[in-house]
């Protein structure tokens, strides 16, 4: 993980641009979308594949030993259906 802190300004609109350092250390493209998450009273900005991993993150220690939530799901799903096929 890199680690840096660089200041910028916030411009009329509310508009802030990303410094050239940062966007080059997070392989940002001009286009890119981000999400902006504030998280008691800090600001995150992250792309949609970050949050993805950061919610498998906090989410993890819930699911261990689970099994595959997918498997799950399909398995209630066609057990639904054997039921609806009976009625």
């Amino acid at each position: 993980m890199v680690r840096m802190t660089e200041t910028v300004r916030l411009s009329e609109g509310g508009r802030i641009v990303l410094p050239a350092k940062v966007r080059r250390a997070l392989d940002l493209k001009c286009g890119d979308e981000l999400l902006v998450i504030v998280d008691d009273g800090e600001i995150l900005l992250m792309t949609r594949m970050q949050g993805i991993r950061r919610a498998q993150r906090l989410l993890a220690p819930y699911l261990e030993g689970r099994g595959s939530l997918v498997d799950e799901l399909i398995a209630e799903r066609r057990a639904e259906a054997a039921r609806e096929e009976l009625e």
